[in-house]
């Protein structure tokens, strides 16, 4: 016997169990609308086939009761749906005139579509049914027993168990997760295929673009685009997609947008710079946009301007922002400590760089002409402030386009700041001034003034103080927990490095903070060697500055 809960078999996860064999917690008096509402239990990941509306499904167990369904839906004027788990059940049975599903399938769809399902009540496609508010009837028409009894049984029977932690939890709490990873699973179904996911990203990318029946496909050529079905959807990293592919599946999708799904970082991403080929542990998948270009609409602009936070959701944003700040955890690490003021009593500014030709500052900086450009802007607006320029990582890493030498720097800030953890350095200053940087969000997190000389997603909500238009379709004016919630966790997907699960973003917060990594000992290292050469011929002049 195997449990109505099940962790889904997501590509790498090293955790397939959910529940144990044991006295359990009788929760079935509360559950019965959670499984209804969350329609999880079950094979809920699986294919969800097309199947005639109002439908009989038969779930026969072998041959004989699938001859017997088939001739009791010759009697009766509805279509009729015979789902068979093995496809030799099906290949003994004349369904020339009926459909067929083979296989594992979302029970819950099935039962959306259907009207009545026959079977053994020992099937828990049967259970669901009834969970799901259909009729259903054993082979001799007898109806359903009791749901709640069944529940009831249920619960006695399995104890269940949390992925991350191994501690036991309860069934409710267990729902909420399964809820959980049936949105990442439902976001992903049109997904058919992958463009620009680097090797080195792909083992922690998979998981959180599975649709439920297949592994991704990467696709690198027009040929492998053109196989795919005209209404299958592909996840795209644009940076790294060949700019001829690119642009075929841009044209498949400028009719149908839904069929393009950019897939970039999310906003807190690992311990180690993705320069340096460390995998993302968190990214964000828009089929709307792409978060960081304000010339269109993005999802994340959509749910700032638009959902609903509820106060439950603002109060783990509230949370994990203290956890966030407490620990020292930003983008790529984790790091804290108190740092004396250098400039005494002065406003402390920090400026961070950042790579110049990347996509996001190539869409925001407005009409900023790069760092250098952003220091001078930032001194001209504060003039008597103790300016500090931070490089960005990527760039001081020598692997990026940005660089600005110390001379030229230190002709507008008063000091460069390249060691000191940047959680440490928000922590420190008054204000931060942006081009786009993901630093002024964290440092909105930290209570900080933040000016925007660019326009990145946390600006022109009210929260900011905005040198560059922002786009007239960000009306609201909202606070920084609702910012929180929505950045951190509406719009992003997490990957648990321990597990290999999706997971909240709590989870992957705390693992950093442990120090929990996840690289490779290879290709970490000599990208490592080559910025240090990088870094070295800017030192020497042999490479221009920027």
């Amino acid at each position: 016997m195997i449990p109505l809960l099940r962790i889904p078999p997501f590509p790498g996860s090293k955790v397939t169990q959910l529940a144990r064999a044991g006295k359990g917690t009788d929760e079935s008096e509360i559950i019965l609308p959670l499984l209804r509402d969350a329609k999880v239990g079950g094979t809920f990941w699986a294919a969800q086939p097309a199947i005639p509306a109002g439908a009989i499904v038969g779930c026969p167990w072998d041959t004989v009761s699938a001859r017997s369904m088939v001739e009791r839906a010759t009697i009766i004027e509805k279509p009729f749906v015979l789902w068979a788990k093995d496809k030799t059940v099906a290949q003994q049975v004349d369904t020339s005139h009926i459909a067929v599903v083979i296989g594992d399938a979302d029970p819950w769809h099935m039962s959306d579509k259907a009207s009545m399902f026959w079977g053994n009540f020992d099937d828990e496609r049967l259970l669901i049914a009834v969970l799901a508010g259909r009729a259903v009837e054993g082979m001799d028409g007898a109806p359903y027993p009791d749901a709640i009894a069944t529940l009831h049984e249920y619960c006695q029977q399995w104890v269940h168990i949390d992925p991350f932690t191994t501690e036991p939890v309860g069934m409710a709490q267990t729902i909420e997760l399964l809820a959980y990873w049936r949105s990442i699973i439902d976001a992903n179904r049109t997904i058919a295929a992958a463009a620009g996911m680097a090797f080195w990203k792909r083992e922690t990318v998979e998981p959180l673009l599975w649709n439920g029946c297949s592994n991704v496909h990467h696709i690198a050529s027009l040929d492998a685009l053109q196989s795919l079905p005209l209404d299958a959807a592909v996840a795209v990293w644009k940076a790294k997609t060949p700019p001829d592919l690119l642009k075929a599946i841009e044209q498949r999708a400028a009719n149908n947008p839904a069929l393009l799904h950019e897939v970039e970082d999310g906003f807190i991403r690992s311990i180690g710079l993705g320069a340096d080929c460390v995998p993302p542990l968190s990214i964000t998948v828009d089929s709307i946009g792409v978060h960081f270009d304000p010339a269109q609409e993005s999802a994340l602009e959509r749910l700032l301007n638009d959902a609903d936070i509820m106060p439950e959701q603002l109060a783990r944003a509230a949370a994990i922002r203290e956890l966030i700040v407490s620990s020292g955890l930003s983008k790529y690490g984790v790091g804290s400590g108190t740092l004396d003021r250098p400039g005494g009593d002065k406003r402390h500014l920090l400026v961070p760089g950042q790579v110049e030709d990347d996509r996001s500052v190539l869409a925001a900086r407005g009409d900023v002409r790069g760092n250098l450009d952003l220091l001078r802007r930032a001194r001209a607006a504060e003039p008597d402030a103790y300016i500090i320029y931070r490089p960005h990582p990527d760039v001081d890493a020598g692997h990026r386009k940005g660089h600005v030498s110390d001379e030229a720097a230190l002709a507008y800030a008063d000091s460069i700041d390249r060691g000191t953890a940047i959680s440490a350095l928000l922590d420190m200053v008054d204000a931060v001034h942006v081009l786009s940087s993901l630093a002024g969000f964290e440092a909105l997190l930290r209570g900080k003034d933040v000016t925007c000389h660019g326009t990145p997603f946390y600006a022109g909500w009210g929260l900011t103080r905005d040198l560059a238009a922002t786009p007239t379709r960000r009306k609201r004016r909202i606070v920084i927990n609702e910012l929180a919630a929505a950045v951190l966790l509406l719009y992003p997907r997490y990957l648990d490095p321990v597990t290999g699960l999706p997971c909240p973003p709590e989870i992957l917060v705390r693992r950093l903070v442990a120090g929990v990594k996840k690289e490779s000992r290879f290709i970490v290292p000599l990208r490592r060697l080559q910025g240090k050469v990088n870094r070295w011929r800017f030192r020497a002049g042999s490479v221009e500055e920027v």
